[in-house]
């Protein structure tokens, strides 16, 4: 198989805007990403778009047509990748895939959701379709109850108590004050946490991500392309490890309640095509949609063992400076959770980070990257590990 490498990335700030639409926010993403490439001549044959809820909320499918159209694409292979939430992950594998396989030398990724424009109620509604419909969604829950339900079980299980997640929402939000691209840059304390609303119980305002609109691109090549743009003096990363698995997608139906199978698969097989162990990794990208889901991830993904990913929270090790960083710019509870583009934000900030490029949010000596994007409440995992 041939090596694949991120030799551009773009983003647009998230933002909530209820009026540029999709295919625009879509577009400056990928023309920031190829400008950061500096191809020159030798120009994408493919672009894979990920996004959930476009048919829904803008009644507009075909994205990847759409898109490639308005990017200035037109002609080349585009197709959109639908994953829930994991949608931008999801087309960041195609494309892998695609370079991997040899079908083509240059590919751009780009994620984009606009999810601002709807009346509240429309936009849970349509979220609500990444559960089991039948037993879920249709019968009257949100991904907010849902994902209360499942931090009931684990303070059930596990005796915590009501502010022991707080530092996964402290650390996320302290990040995301030195990122112009995230959609938070308030100071949040412990007790604004504790003071918040509960959504749900026992889920509060920061337990949970915002909703919001954003667009982000990568553009992926085989190993050939990279060389050439590194003698030139271009940054590049490796994309070492690429993994999707599944789980069932209801609650009721999962092997056990809090252990995200879909997270400990997806993992296992992305760090193993990749040769690394879990001491190898500099930061990691997890899926903070929730307070409960990024506790999970710890745990499921095995940096923690069950029951211990709080602990494991503790003493400032998730902070930039710490074990194990993670949403080292803002992750999707401050940058934002624009649930389609998601994925692709996520493997943007991790190449930023492994190229020095991060700014005030760089975690200093990042050498290797794992990201990690999940759809619903882990029912599809989309794992990546990226090395300079």
């Amino acid at each position: 198989m041939n090596a694949v490498h991120i030799i551009g990335v773009g983003q647009v700030p998230v933002r909530k805007d209820t009026h540029t639409l999709g295919r625009a926010l879509a577009a400056e993403a990928v023309a920031l990403a190829l400008d950061d490439a500096a191809l020159g001549d030798d120009q994408p044959s493919a672009l894979f778009v990920g996004n959930m809820m476009s048919g829904i909320l803008c009644d507009q499918q075909q994205l990847g047509a759409l898109i490639a159209d308005e990017a200035g694409l037109r002609g080349v292979e585009a197709a959109t990748a639908e994953a829930a939430c994991a949608s931008g992950a999801m087309a960041a594998r195609w494309g892998v895939t695609a370079i991997a396989a040899g079908l083509h030398r240059v590919v751009v990724v780009c994620g984009v959701e606009r999810m601002t424009h709807t009346a509240r109620e429309v936009t849970t509604r349509a979220l609500a379709t990444a559960s089991d419909w039948a037993a879920e969604g249709g019968a009257g829950e949100s991904f907010v109850s849902l994902n209360a339900r499942l931090m009931r079980a684990y303070r059930e299980r596990y005796h915590t108590r009501d502010g022991d997640f707080a530092e996964l929402a402290l650390a996320a939000h302290d990040h995301a004050r030195d990122n112009p691209n995230a959609l938070f840059h308030k100071v949040v304390t412990r007790d604004d946490y504790l003071a918040s609303k509960v959504i749900v119980d026992p889920v509060r305002l920061y337990d949970a991500s915002p909703t919001c609109d954003g667009a982000a691109a990568i553009v992926l090549a085989d190993a050939a392309t990279a060389e050439a743009l590194r003698r030139a003096g271009r940054p590049t990363v490796r994309v070492r490890g690429s993994a999707v698995a599944t789980d069932a997608l209801g609650l009721a139906r999962r092997r056990d309640l809090l252990c995200l199978d879909g997270v400990v698969a997806s993992t296992a097989r992305a760090m193993a095509a990749a040769g690394i162990t879990h001491g190898d990794v500099d930061l990691f990208e997890l899926h903070d949609a929730y307070t409960i889901i990024s506790t999970l991830s710890l745990e499921g993904a095995g940096f923690a063992k069950p029951g211990q990913g709080l602990a494991f929270i503790r003493d400032g090790r998730i902070r930039r400076g710490g074990d194990l960083p993670i949403a080292t710019m803002g992750g999707l509870k401050a940058r934002g959770h624009p649930v389609g583009a998601t994925g692709v934000y996520q493997l943007v900030e991790a190449t930023l980070q492994l190229t020095g490029r991060a700014g005030a949010c760089q975690v200093p000596g990042a050498e290797v990257a794992l990201t990690q994007n999940i759809g619903g409440t882990g029912a599809t995992v989309v794992t990546h590990v990226l090395t300079l």
